[in-house]
């Protein structure tokens, strides 16, 4: 028997997770590495263009959160507490993407990286030689306080991960289902009863894509306005 409670003979395999999010995932991963090694050699000029572009990541994500494929979306896989003590319950049936409780560690997680890529934006390191791209736009003080939060918020990312880590590891093993393949592959065994997600057109990724970069690259110039005229 399966861990969804069914015999192999009576699944089939399913797309689940489409490129867009499988490359957000997957880029996301050496990112966090290269700018935790750039912030820690201190590394700032690359640090910072290294965070602008987890901004277009980030707001991508979001994007396509929203307008995205069906497992991608929020509203798919952010359920209310109840939906997901039934879970924990085991009274729920099969989920395609998130189930209710990942959905919500992958919201937080979101969350957090927004928050501290945030703060990089305005934050001055602790000799205020060098600055995020927005920093001109707060005091000295407040600039200060983003860069603390900034590493603060790192460290909470690190334990996120960590159980991220460890909860891939434990479905694997308690329950024999793999997490870790269709985040690769895009497609996952399902019970035969259990529809296939609708995707997005990979036009709307690209359009997603370029509005992320490109709201990214104004951010990372310092957020210029035109001047109007006198």
């Amino acid at each position: 028997m399966s861990a969804a409670g069914v015999s192999p003979a009576a699944q089939r395999t399913v797309r689940v997770w489409d490129l867009p999010v499988r490359l957000f995932h997957w880029t996301l991963v050496p990112l966090l590495l290269a700018m935790w090694w750039t912030g820690e050699n201190r590394d700032i000029a690359l640090h910072s263009c290294l965070g602008v572009v987890m901004v277009a990541l980030l707001l991508f994500r979001l994007l396509w959160g929203i307008f995205g494929s069906e497992t991608a979306r929020f509203r798919q896989f952010l359920h209310r507490p109840r939906t997901v003590l039934a879970y924990l319950a085991g009274r729920l049936p099969h989920h395609v993407g998130h189930n209710p409780l990942g959905g919500w560690s992958v919201a937080v997680l979101l969350l957090l990286l927004v928050a501290q890529a945030s703060c990089g934006l305005f934050a001055h390191d602790v000799d205020g030689m060098e600055s995020g791209p927005l920093s001109h736009l707060v005091s000295y003080e407040t600039a200060d306080l983003a860069r603390i939060w900034h590493h603060r918020i790192f460290n909470l990312i690190l334990a996120m991960a960590a159980l991220h880590v460890l909860a891939i590891a434990w479905y694997f093993v308690a329950r024999s289902e793999d997490l870790l393949g269709p985040m690769l592959s895009g497609r996952k065994a399902v019970p035969e009863d259990v529809a296939a997600p609708r995707f997005a057109s990979p036009l709307a990724a690209l359009a997603a894509a370029a509005v992320a970069a490109g709201i990214a690259w104004w951010i990372g110039a310092g957020a210029p306005l035109p001047h109007s005229g006198a």
